[in-house]
């Protein structure tokens, strides 16, 4: 696993002549938001140009719902354990973030979204929604590195604001990625709920401001968490990494099965 010392970090006489852990840690987080840029691995570019007769496949669809939808879930979980966010103040911040998750109007929720964006074009599900639960009972149905990253979550977001942080300042990224790559197959995916509703009012971004904003609050107050918060960031930027890959596979072992069987003796 990543740790502190692997992140390339600026030397702190670069920021200001007194480092302060503030500004340290924006370094850190802008370093493995780059590092870790989710568009920069293969899956969204191999998914994107895979054959159509594949990608529509409702299996196969179903089994990147799984996978994808399994992560985003462990997050959207593990956010109810953050830490240091105890005052009143610090908890409506936080409660805001729970809203923009799980509380839409008329009782819906992102995972919900989600789920119907997938169905909409036509993928077979693995899973009913509220089979997505505790992560040991989830890790039944998912495995490899997507389950490394449903167990992490959770640990690593209660003890440590870091996780959060490098989750959240990458959504974006990944969620527009998917997004392109799905609409080359399905032109109106990117027009589905789950991504539309949170381009147009920019929700990733204000979660990535509002993460980084009261963890620099807290580190202001607390710097010795500083190294811990860091390191634990890297920790769950890396199993993200891992989330990728995971999906990769998944597209790489569909193109492989089409073609056995398109060479197979009639």
């Amino acid at each position: 696993m990543s740790h502190i010392s692997s992140i390339d970090l600026t030397n702190c006489e670069q920021i200001s002549p007194a480092c302060n852990p503030v500004d340290e840690f924006s370094v850190a987080i802008s370093s493995l938001a780059e590092q870790h840029r989710p568009s920069r691995m293969p899956f969204f570019h191999n998914l994107a140009t895979l054959d159509h007769a594949i990608a529509s496949d409702p299996s196969f669809l179903g089994q990147i719902h799984l996978v994808y939808q399994a992560a985003m879930h462990a997050t959207r979980a593990a956010v109810y354990y953050l830490p240091h966010l105890d005052s009143p103040a610090l908890r409506k911040r936080k409660l805001q973030i729970f809203v923009d998750d799980d509380g839409l109007p008329g009782g819906d929720t992102h995972h919900y979204q989600l789920t119907r964006a997938f169905r909409n074009i036509g993928a077979q599900c693995v899973l009913d929604d509220e089979a997505f639960a505790e992560p040991e009972e989830l890790c039944r149905d998912v495995d490899g590195e997507a389950a490394q990253f449903v167990r992490l979550a959770k640990t690593l977001y209660s003890r440590s604001l870091g996780p959060w942080c490098a989750i959240e300042v990458m959504s974006v990224d990944w969620m527009r990625a998917l997004a392109d790559a799905l609409s080359v197959h399905f032109p109106q995916f990117a027009d589905e709920p789950y991504f539309a509703e949170c381009f147009s009012e920019m929700v990733e971004e204000r979660h990535a401001e509002e993460s980084l904003s009261v963890t620099q609050m807290v580190l202001s107050a607390r710097p010795e968490l500083l190294p811990a918060t860091i390191a634990d960031a890297a920790i769950m930027a890396e199993a993200l990494d891992g989330v990728w890959t995971h999906l990769d596979r998944i597209v790489e072992i569909a193109r492989e099965q089409a073609v056995q069987r398109s060479s197979a003796p009639a």
